[in-house]
């Protein structure tokens, strides 16, 4: 397809786990960064973490994350993950994953540089 598909959201607990998917398909996903989004109810979308083309795979976090979530790629299966750990109730926010082309520039952290993006998914944390 030319848009991410997400999966893996859902409910869970203060201080749960959750792993979100991403399948991007229809281009060549080692040649994208891909990046994972949030957008909490009156809160703009904000940027949670980011890993470069697959020939690099540089990880990037946003400073509310860092240590808690983890993201990774697998090329062959043309899939971005978000490894969620330790959440709390402020992380409760639809999720979406977004791709941008190498060849447009260096990967970012901004919603403004990515090209496809997912529906996205939905997490909440209850307290």
């Amino acid at each position: 397809q030319v848009q991410p598909v997400e999966s893996g959201g859902g409910l869970v607990q203060a201080g749960g786990s959750l792993r979100l998917s991403c399948v991007f398909s229809g281009r060549t996903f080692n040649e994208y960064h891909m990046g994972w989004f949030r957008q909490a109810p009156g809160k703009e979308r904000e940027f949670v973490a980011a890993i470069s083309w697959g020939g690099g795979s540089m990880t990037y976090y946003s400073d509310f994350v860092k240590g808690r979530f983890t993201i990774s790629r697998d090329n062959a299966k043309n899939t971005v993950y978000l490894e969620m750990n330790v959440l709390k109730p402020e992380d409760t926010a639809v999720y979406s994953c977004a791709a941008k082309s190498r060849s447009v520039g260096w990967v970012t952290l901004s919603v403004n540089g990515y090209d496809y993006w997912g529906q996205g998914t939905q997490v909440t944390v209850s307290s």
